[in-house]
């Protein structure tokens, strides 16, 4: 059974240009989470827009090649409702879960990260400036919370010309799994090293996040940006993927 939890917040901002929301179908779930740039204006019908486009048209497969072809068509979508005057753009996360596959795809600086067993075992990279230097060996992956390019976004949804998602997926062993796509108002607060010990500790997903958020809290200034995250848990067993091989 997947376990499924999300909340978006607007922080110390006066509108929430995040956007978060789940569709389901059967044994599956598809998650998709934007955080629509406020420098640019009409963030909030951006990140509407790309979360509404992802969803409405998943098949229900937990397919890597398909969810980079949804963000393509969000990225349309948020083309198509420009104005001269207002370049709304925003970033997408999305997370497809089917039986014992998953599959996922992003833009942007909003994360996904996966757990295996209470441990993390990967992590999506940013497509900002300050992970360049990461990769560059200019700073650690540390320093990316607060670096002075940190909010240089070099790939979003809204930009002029294509936008190609980084995607992957793969087949989940057995075990206990976890997933959490947040915003960077989240993550930026929020150490992975913190993620790995409240999800050990927690008894449910809704706990985990609830324990996450509260973290947040405690960390942020009064102005922080909006911040928005959703956790999926599920578990596989040792016959699960032998049965799906069959099918």
């Amino acid at each position: 059974m997947i376990r499924y939890a999300s909340y978006t917040d607007q922080g110390g901002r006066m509108h929430n240009e995040d956007k978060v929301d789940c569709r389901r179908v059967n044994d599956g779930i598809c998650v998709a989470l934007a955080d629509g740039l406020g420098g640019h204006g009409g963030g909030e019908a951006a990140s509407a827009a790309a979360v509404k486009t992802i969803l409405d048209g998943w098949s229900g497969a937990a397919d890597p090649q398909e969810l980079k072809a949804l963000i393509s068509r969000a990225h349309q979508a948020v083309l198509d409702i420009q104005t001269p005057v207002c370049r709304m753009k925003t970033t997408a996360a999305v997370l497809a879960v089917m039986g014992s596959r998953c599959a996922w795809a992003h833009a942007g600086d909003s994360r996904i990260y996966r757990f295996r067993n209470g441990r993390l075992e990967w992590q999506s990279r940013d497509h900002s400036a300050s992970q360049i230097a990461v990769m560059l060996g200019q700073i650690s992956l540390a320093e990316i919370r607060f670096h002075e390019d940190r909010s240089c976004i070099y790939r979003a949804l809204g930009q002029q010309g294509g936008l190609e998602a980084d995607a992957g997926g793969m087949t989940l062993p057995p075990g206990d799994h976890a997933f959490l796509l947040c915003s960077d108002g989240f993550w930026e607060y929020v150490l992975e090293q913190e993620m790995e010990q409240t999800l050990q500790a927690a008894a449910s997903a809704e706990e985990w996040l609830e324990t996450m958020r509260l973290l947040r809290q405690k960390k942020a200034l009064p102005d922080s940006d909006n911040n928005s995250a959703a956790a999926l848990w599920l578990r596989v067993n040792e016959d699960q993927n032998e049965e799906e091989k069959l099918v």
